[in-house]
């Protein structure tokens, strides 16, 4: 089968502004362009689009999806595996969130007790699930799953205080990074002060700390373009002056 921008803006359910806007920065071209000038699309590209849908459901940007899809070693059959998977992931974290609303709905109904630590049982499961989808494969290369697996059930051990605690400690490191990045200089009193802060906050995650290891972490920052795009959000070069700062502080060289 073959479809014009129209017909296959039906088929899939997305604007045909969607599909030449997908044509212009070269996500999705046409098969071919007819005789009336129309784009023409085949079952090549069909495939392609469906594969794009699935990684926007996913929540991938479209210049991650582009470079995935253009890739010489990307293979069809594997994405959707890969995809697959991510589904049942993305399942079980709306199954852990609707058994926590029924049990919260029967307790306010008075037909069951619930602890403080269940009520947000959910909400630990899906910060888990979202970092392992985000960072799981390049943190368990780095660190093992050992190492991870244990970080993950500190964290669901966690009590709604230390939650708390460690949501406050994180807005507070960006805080005083914001402020040490002023001086330029990752040894300056309020630098070394953010990297302290930094492991505290670590030690909310890790069941063991090593300088070694805070130093190795702060180097993954820059080196993975992720981490280095949250850092670097509001001021390009964070991620490195936090890296120099916490190499200072565990006294690791780079």
């Amino acid at each position: 089968m073959e479809y014009t921008v129209q017909h296959l803006g039906k088929l899939a359910g997305v604007s045909t502004r969607t599909l030449r806007y997908y044509d212009e920065i070269e996500l999705l071209k046409p098969a071919r362009i007819n005789s009336s000038g129309y784009r023409i699309y085949g079952p090549a590209e069909v495939d392609r689009l469906q594969q794009i849908l699935f990684y926007r459901e996913l929540g991938v940007s479209l210049d991650s999806i582009k470079e995935i899809v253009t890739a010489p070693s990307f293979h069809g059959a594997t994405a959707l595996k890969e995809h697959h998977q991510q589904l049942l992931d993305k399942r079980k974290q709306l199954d852990v969130l609707i058994a926590n609303v029924e049990k919260t709905i029967a307790f306010t109904e008075g037909r069951m007790t619930m602890t403080d630590t269940e009520k947000f049982e959910g909400f630990k499961q899906k910060m888990i699930d979202d970092n392992e989808e985000k960072y799981g494969k390049e943190i368990r290369e780095k660190y093992g799953d050992d190492t991870v697996d244990k970080s993950n059930q500190k964290i669901k051990n966690m009590t709604q205080e230390q939650h708390d605690e460690v949501t406050r400690l994180a807005n507070e490191v960006m805080a005083a990074l914001a402020e040490a990045f002023k001086t330029g200089d990752p040894a300056s009193d309020l630098a070394q002060a953010a990297a302290g802060l930094h492991k505290t906050w670590l030690s909310y995650h890790w069941n063991e700390y090593s300088k070694e290891a805070h130093a190795g972490l702060a180097q993954m920052y820059v080196d993975d373009e992720r981490f280095k795009a949250y850092y670097d959000e509001k001021q390009p070069g964070t991620a490195e002056f936090l890296r120099d700062a916490i190499h200072i502080y565990t006294g690791v060289k780079k």
